[in-house]
């Protein structure tokens, strides 16, 4: 049975700090117990106590991957959480929580371009997106400096348009709550707000049709 989320532990943020001073292999050694410890574990039982809101989740790997990147340092400078499409991070910086399509592959940007042009669709996701913010989370994703090709720039939604990924977010830099339960509050505040944004990517747009490489 997974133990209760009572919050990061006290030293992610100074790890996380060291870090980002030393991304080595030694540092990454010397400090392992306290990624487990602080870390690691309880996002685990974070994502635990979620899931029967939210779904299975699961804890992305530490190590970057370095095969077609000029930046060779070998580990992440945050951890993050994920039950698609709900995210969480923490990392010297405090805690992210989003909601949304972080990317999106070609078939899924036309499937969303579709339903955002339609009229019903388009407004309506509009007025999730306005609830959202009022809700005080943040519109983010990958958008185009010009409207997409066969789209006029006077197109009443050329704003939605544009989005090549899309999804909304709240940050809360480091304090006492990231250390206590509350913490858990604050994510299940965010993915409630950012759920009427999930269920419309779900119903229009969807997990991309392209294989896997």
């Amino acid at each position: 049975m997974a133990e209760e989320f009572t919050g990061f532990g006290d030293g992610a943020v100074e790890f996380y700090d060291g870090l980002v001073a030393d991304n080595s292999k030694a540092y990454w050694s010397d400090q392992r117990p306290v990624y487990e410890g602080d870390v690691r574990g309880p996002m685990l039982a974070l994502l635990a106590e979620l899931e029967p809101e939210f779904g299975q989740g699961k804890v992305f790997r530490p190590y970057r991957d370095v095969r077609f990147s000029a930046d060779k340092t070998p580990y992440k400078t945050h951890c993050g959480g994920f039950a698609p499409p709900y995210y969480v991070q923490v990392s010297s910086e405090g805690l992210m929580v989003a909601v949304g399509y972080y990317r999106m592959q070609s078939d899924q940007v036309a499937r969303f371009r579709t339903a955002v042009d339609d009229e019903r669709r388009g407004a309506d996701l509009r007025a999730r997106l306005e609830a959202a913010q009022e809700a005080g989370l943040e519109r983010g994703g990958e958008t185009l400096t010009r409207a997409p090709r066969g789209v006029t720039p006077d197109h009443p939604r050329i704003d939605l348009l544009r989005h090549k990924s899309l999804h909304v977010s709240r940050r809360w830099p480091p304090d006492d709550v990231l250390h206590e339960r509350g913490c858990l509050d604050r994510v299940v505040e965010v993915w409630r707000a950012g759920r009427p944004l999930a269920e419309w990517l779900a119903d229009h747009v969807g997990p991309s049709d392209r294989p896997r490489r």
